[in-house]
């Protein structure tokens, strides 16, 4: 009974806890869930090529225009304007108070306009009737360097701020005209990088889609190979328990035919040594024999005192080896159970094992690929009810555009260079007032002499005066005019920039875009087919963070992804087809009863199998030296005094040699590889017992898996299987999930569009046309000064006709009452 409960506790842990170590190591199979995803793809923007500096002058405009017009944006007014088609005269007021800054500088410059070419016309009258400075002839004061000086000092300053502003025009006006001239091509790139991208939207949802049909083909091509992988993972699930009972097996009968090897070395040995051990033998008798009746004989002098050496000489006893009989029989026995055979067929089985899942599993596959198949369609038309139509139409208004924009663009190419031409004329115009004021004060300083009379002055001085009058007459001439192209420029610029970049950069003109009513039939919900009021604000600001298409459009309210993506019922079909599979395979026996009774009988005689007598025998046999007998026998025979025994006794002793020759020469060398033998077999039969042991425990434990356990590991791998399979669709619809919320349309090249067109209209465009008024504008300011001064300063350059006031050193109260009067 005690027995029984002790085996029962065995066979217990023998297979429970294999199981659970099985469990516990093999539980999480190699499952490849994860799948090489390729990125999806993205549009190709085109860079903008406007790498000119538009702002240099931006500081100034934004300064003066916010103070021209610090209202605030004024969205009310700009609605009931665009909704009210009648202007009333309250609306009328509202308009006007807030351009109240653009009408006062609009006053100013056309104050300007009026007064310029009248007081220039005055001026040419008053020349021509000698006076504002029209009279030859100048009073010699004491200061009157001093105000020369002052006056020159002047006018350079001047002249310097307009030479500023001039060169602020040219470049304004260049980059003015090559922002015409390339704009066509900036707006054509511009809509072709919104078309790309919304041409990219149904690539990257198509691409998904593509990655769908990657999943489900990878998981239909792992279930067609259910034998091979399933198989793999069954296998794996035995191979720690069988590999080292069939590696044992393999072990045992490697050991049982080395056994076998030695025992036949052994009895060839033994074959070969014993007919020369007993001719050996033989002949050692006969000596021994012949010595003895030598050593009686009467005559023989002293002959009894090697009679004891005489009784050692003998073989009796020597090379008589047990008999090997009961190892040799386990041996033969054991070899013929074939145990190594007896692995190969457990390896045969353990190899066949995907073999048999194939064919156990065949129709349950077909049911699960039907059910694929189902999933497939189910998951392709997860987009169908996406507004991917809306983007597609989207296209064609944009093509319309750029073909618009190539129809138009000579016209713009023209306009440019009209404005290139018209701004290089201006620039050049000014610069002529310019140059006239430089030569005024080149030629005026370097023609002058201080103590000249100025009846005497120099013809040089006398160009320098002619040319501050040149400018000054010219400046009359087309100030007025310049001015009334700064007033219209001032006027589309300075509103383009408060009504237009100052709240598109605020977001306050899209917030007007927004306002309903506003843009007849404009509803961007209503374009999209969306459910929810979406405002364009809210679509630049998420764009402008590279938000996905599924949150900028709140695609999650008219759009229930998760229940698109639930495939649960596909998927409980294709567990339920596996759950039902009956997965038998067939239970072999590794070593049959007998062969482990063989076993053990073969260990039991290797264990008693005895090879020290043998040993010692070889070792007495080895330690034969016959010589010294012989040398006592030559001793001996000196000592004689009868020549005939003498003679025999020499005899004798050679005798003794020529055996002791033969066994060196003829027996130890069979006795060296009899030793060898031995050896080898004593340190192979030394492992038969624990080898045994370690075969018998392997293989039963081994067994005992294959008799309880075999079912639930196939379950326990079969579920992992199908679990893999699954898990390979949950991870695949958790990346498409994420991928269209997450990263399918990402609209930041569609805000960058709408960015690149205000800095295409804005910073470049309206910055240079601001910054052109601005300079022209700059230079008619300055250009009032600079007549004064010029006309101030040419007096003391130019040749007198007469002087008749001459420099008195002293004071007026001393002069004469006739002269104060002159």
């Amino acid at each position: 009974m005690l027995n029984m409960r002790s085996r029962m506790k065995e066979v217990f842990w023998s297979c429970v806890w294999p199981l659970f170590l099985w469990t516990f190591v093999s539980g999480q199979p190699s499952c490849p869930i994860e799948m090489t995803r390729t990125e999806l793809q993205t549009p190709n923007e085109m860079p903008t090529k406007l790498t000119f500096d538009s702002a240099f002058m931006s500081p100034i405009v934004h300064s003066f225009l916010g103070s021209v017009q610090p209202n605030p944006f004024p969205k009310d007014l700009l609605v009931r304007v665009i909704k009210d088609k009648d202007f009333n005269t309250e609306m009328v007021k509202e308009v006007l108070q807030y351009q109240i800054g653009f009408l006062v500088c609009v006053a100013i410059g056309i104050l300007y306009i009026v007064l310029m070419p009248l007081i220039g016309l005055i001026f040419a009258c008053c020349r021509c009737c000698g006076n504002c400075g029209g009279r030859m002839h100048q009073q010699q004061t004491t200061n009157i360097h001093c105000k020369r000086r002052s006056f020159y000092l002047s006018t350079f300053l001047i002249t310097v701020l307009i030479l500023a502003g001039n060169i602020c025009m040219f470049l304004s006006s260049a980059n003015t005209s090559e922002t015409m001239l390339r704009s066509p091509t900036e707006l054509t790139e511009i809509l072709e990088n919104v078309k790309g991208y919304l041409n990219s939207i149904p690539q990257q949802i198509q691409q998904v889609m593509d990655e769908s049909n990657v999943t489900v083909d990878k998981v239909k091509n792992n279930l067609v190979e259910t034998g091979p992988l399933l198989g793999k993972l069954i296998q794996n699930g035995l191979k720690g328990h069988l590999d080292p009972a069939f590696n044992s097996t393999t072990e045992i009968g490697q050991v049982i035919n080395s056994t076998s090897d030695g025992l036949l070395q052994l009895n060839k040995t033994l074959e070969l040594l014993k007919p020369k051990a007993d001719a050996l033998q033989a002949n050692l008798s006969a000596v021994r024999q012949k010595i003895n009746n030598t050593l009686h004989m009467s005559d023989c002098v002293n002959c009894t005192s090697i009679q004891p050496e005489l009784d050692k000489l003998s073989l009796d006893g020597s090379l008589k080896f047990p008999d090997q009989k009961d190892l040799s029989s386990a041996v033969d026995k054991a070899i013929n159970a074939d145990v190594i055979g007896q692995a190969n067929k457990g390896r045969d089985f353990f190899d066949s094992i995907p073999e048999k899942v194939t064919n156990e599993t065949r129709l349950n596959v077909q049911n699960a690929l039907l059910e694929l198949e189902k999933l497939k369609t189910r998951i392709s038309g997860v987009t169908k009810d996406l507004p991917l139509d809306v983007l597609k139409n989207a296209s064609a208004p944009l093509t319309d555009m750029q073909k618009s924009i190539e129809d138009f663009s000579p016209y713009i190419e023209k306009s440019s260079q009209i404005s290139r031409s018209v701004g290089l004329i201006l620039s050049c115009l000014i610069l002529l007032v310019v140059i006239c004021n430089f030569l005024g004060l080149l030629l005026g300083i370097a023609g002058l002499n201080p103590k000249d009379d100025p009846t005497k002055r120099s013809g040089t001085s006398n160009c320098g005066g002619i040319f501050f009058m040149a400018g000054v007459g010219f400046s009359f001439l087309v100030s007025w005019i310049f001015m009334l192209l700064v007033l219209i420029l001032f006027i589309v610029g300075g509103n383009s920039y408060a009504l237009v970049c100052r709240p598109w950069q605020n977001k306050e003109l899209i917030q007007l875009i927004d306002t309903p009513g506003l843009i007849p039939d404009f509803n961007l919900s209503k374009a999209l087919n969306l459910n929810t009021n979406l405002k364009i604000v809210n679509v630049y600001s998420d764009c402008q963070k590279n938000k996905p298409m599924w949150i900028t459009f709140h695609l999650n309210d008219i759009f229930d992804l998760n229940s698109k993506l639930d495939v649960s019922e596909y998927t409980h079909e294709i567990y339920q087809s596996f759950e039902g599979a009956q997965i038998n395979i067939a239970n072999i026996t590794i070593l049959s009863p007998e062969v482990k009774t063989q076993l053990k009988n073969f260990s039991s005689s290797a264990s008693s199998m005895n090879v020290s007598n043998i040993t010692q025998q070889i070792n007495d046999v080895s330690g034969t030296n016959l010589s010294l007998v012989a040398e006592s026998l030559d001793i001996l025979a000196d000592k004689q005094i009868n020549q005939n025994i003498k003679e025999q006794l020499h005899g004798e002793a050679k005798d003794l040699r020529d055996i002791q020759t033969e066994i060196t020469s003829d027996i130890m060398p069979l006795l060296l590889e009899l030793n060898t033998t031995v050896k080898n077999l004593s340190a192979v039969t030394s492992q038969i017992t624990p080898a045994v042991e370690n075969v018998l425990r392997k293989v039963g434990s081994a067994q005992d898996v294959l008799n309880y356990n075999i079912s639930q590991i196939v379950k326990a791998e079969s579920r992992a299987f199908i679990d893999c399979q699954l898990e390979i669709f949950l991870t695949f619809l958790h990346w498409v999930n994420q991928t269209i919320t997450e990263k399918v349309g990402r609209c930041g090249p569609a805000a960058a569009a709408v960015d690149r067109s205000e800095e295409l209209l804005c910073k470049h465009l309206v910055e240079s046309l601001n910054a052109f008024w601005l300079s022209l504008g700059w230079c008619m300011m300055f250009l009032i000064p600079s007549i004064i001064f010029s006309v101030k300063l040419a007096k003391y350059y130019r040749k007198m006709k007469n002087n008749n006031f001459m420099m008195n050193p002293f004071p007026k109260a001393h002069l004469k009452p006739e002269l104060l009067e002159n």
